[in-house]
């Protein structure tokens, strides 16, 4: 019940459709048992007494009725299967504008297939709850309340006779509600185990491809697509027992009315007419109580699917934006004031980290792997919350900024560079209105990614595919430089932005980017320190602390960690 309240708070603006629903629901629950009781007026009162004028009359009504409650059955399709469709389509939209603000650290936890399924698969089970689920449902009891009233006024003995097969039916139908719920969650659970497993083998394909696993990924793919099956063939196991013997048990209920009926109308104490209207009641009667085992367990996927998803919604693991900081321009002073950071617990990646860095300077982040470089920038842009100290830009913590205002005046260029299957243009301006192809070009040509971009079919209409598989890494690193200068930031971040290019493209980024920096407040993290060796401060990272400062030479002087770093990459520069 908690589940489905919270699901009609989506109804609520749908409220005329939902109560006309109601209404339909109701109207075919009335219309149900119209059929066999003019049918018995008809055999009794007029093909008894020979009277061909009334039976012309009642045929008429019959054929009225029927086209009616076709009508109706019509508009109540129609109407259940667009509310659940419009309901899904909302719940969908918020469930996606709920997943883009949430932290990075949900999705570094969550599998990415998971939360395809919520927001594809679970929320289509979603649609079955309106169209095949709840009002199916209560259309159904309504009419077997309807139908049984009917039966008792008409004759309560011969009812009394037709339901002694009920019990058997309700205990069927409950053992096969029972079994076939815990079947359905198999099925459910199997899905999204398949949407995570293909989401990410097809995504890291050219792993599997490189270190030659493609057969054994193959064998681990059939055993969850078995568990896919035979979860599905015992659901369908299920159907093929439950079914015939609701029908057998149905016949059962017809031949005891066609014995008991059959001797009142020998003794001339039922008429014909209500013995026929009876079998047709009873078929009437045991379809719906067929159906609501199956319909029950629509309804409890949906409640599942439902709950799943109202669980993601409830997540309250998004970025709280509630400052209301909103400068037009920054100067792009940066100050880390005692800054303790851990991804997981207490298990602190950063570890009281203070620095400075005033506008328009340049400086450098080094250190091994995992020294909480990227951490830091992490940080500066608020991709994730700090667990102690502060951060201030221009002398404001970073929290009273609104995190759109924040994020528009910081430009970020990542190791790992993500293209979108779409054009050049798009991939740079990610749709937005307000840039112009000519700021695009302009950007590019300072970048000094222009001259390829031209190359290419359609200029910045070429489409890069999926991730930019047509364009080579070099060239998806130039797009990722374009896309962060097409806005202007006051803060540019470069992370590892040219450990994956080639020497030539090294050398045409490294000339760009000193155009680039001039004026702005710069944050470089590279590898290669040959790229970092004009800033204005290095600071030198060891598990999580800063252990050196000072400018290139001023490091060497020391002849610390710094100069480790220094000698290494120089004799592998050598080999």
């Amino acid at each position: 019940m908690k589940v489905l309240q919270q699901l009609y708070s989506f109804v609520k603006p749908y409220k005329a459709q939902f109560y006309f629903l109601v209404f339909l629901t109701i109207a075919m629950a009335i219309l149900a048992p119209t059929r066999p009781y003019f049918i018995q007026i008809a055999i009794d009162d007029y093909v008894a007494m020979g009277d061909a004028a009334g039976l012309v009359r009642i045929i008429y009504i019959l054929v009225g009725l029927m086209i009616l409650q076709a009508l109706v059955q019509w508009a109540h399709t129609y109407y259940s299967g667009w509310i659940g469709q419009v309901i899904i389509k909302d719940i969908r939209v918020r469930l996606y504008k709920h997943l883009l603000k949430l932290r990075l650290k949900f999705f570094d936890n969550t599998p990415i297939g998971r939360l395809v399924t919520r927001n594809v698969s679970d929320i289509e089970t979603l649609a079955d709850v309106f169209s095949e689920g709840l009002a199916a449902i209560i259309g159904d009891l309504l009419q077997i309340i309807t139908i049984l009233g009917v039966m008792f006024y008409i004759d309560w003995k011969l009812t009394l006779v037709s339901l002694c097969t009920l019990p058997l039916l309700i205990i069927s139908t409950y053992v096969f509600k029972e079994k076939i719920k815990v079947t359905f969650n198999d099925v459910r659970n199997a899905v999204s185990n398949l949407n995570s497993f293909l989401q990410e083998h097809i995504t890291g394909m050219n792993i599997v491809q490189i270190f030659n696993r493609e057969q054994r990924e193959f064998e681990k793919f059939k055993d969850i697509n078995r568990e896919h099956r035979t979860a599905h063939i015992r659901s369908v196991l299920y159907y093929s027992i439950y079914f015939p013997v609701a029908e057998i048990i149905q016949a059962i209920g017809i031949g005891l009315v066609v014995w008991y009926g059959a001797v009142g109308v020998l003794g001339l104490e039922l008429q014909i007419g209500i013995l026929i209207s009876f079998i047709m009641y009873l078929q009437l009667f045991f379809r719906p109580i067929r159906q609501i085992a199956d319909r029950f367990n629509t309804l409890q996927m949906g409640v599942v699917s439902s709950s799943r998803i109202f669980k993601l919604l409830a997540s309250t693991d998004n970025i709280a934006n509630e400052g209301n900081y909103k400068p037009e321009k920054i100067k792009g002073n940066i100050r880390l004031e005692n800054v303790w950071f851990a991804y997981v617990d207490e298990e602190y990646v950063l570890k009281n980290i203070t620095f400075e860095v005033k506008a328009g300077q340049t400086i450098a982040l080094v250190g091994a792997t995992g020294a909480g470089k990227s951490s830091i920038i992490n940080l500066i842009s608020r991709f994730y919350e700090i667990n102690q100290g502060q951060i201030f830009i221009d002398g404001t913590e970073i929290r009273e900024y609104e995190l759109g205002t924040l994020r528009k005046h910081i430009g970020v260029v990542l190791q790992d560079v993500f293209l979108f299957s779409n054009t050049i243009y798009h991939n740079i301006t990610l749709g937005n209105p307000s840039i112009t192809r000519e700021q695009v070009l302009e950007a590019a040509e300072n970048v000094g990614a222009r001259k390829f971009i031209e190359r290419l079919p359609g200029g910045l209409d070429y489409n890069v595919m999926e991730r930019g598989a047509t364009l080579s890494v070099g060239q998806r690193q130039l797009i990722s430089f374009v896309r962060a200068m097409v806005y202007n930031p006051e803060i540019l971040i470069l992370d590892e932005a040219t450990s994956s290019v080639d020497s030539e493209t090294e050398e045409l980024i490294q000339e760009s980017t000193e155009k680039m920096m001039k004026g702005r407040t710069s944050i470089v993290i590279a590898h290669r320190l040959s790229t970092i060796q004009k800033a204005d401060k290095i600071l030198v990272l060891h598990k999580g602390e800063i252990v050196e400062s000072g400018t290139h030479d001023s490091l060497l002087e020391l002849g610390g960690y710094y100069t480790q770093l220094h000698q290494m990459q120089l004799k592998m520069m050598a080999i």
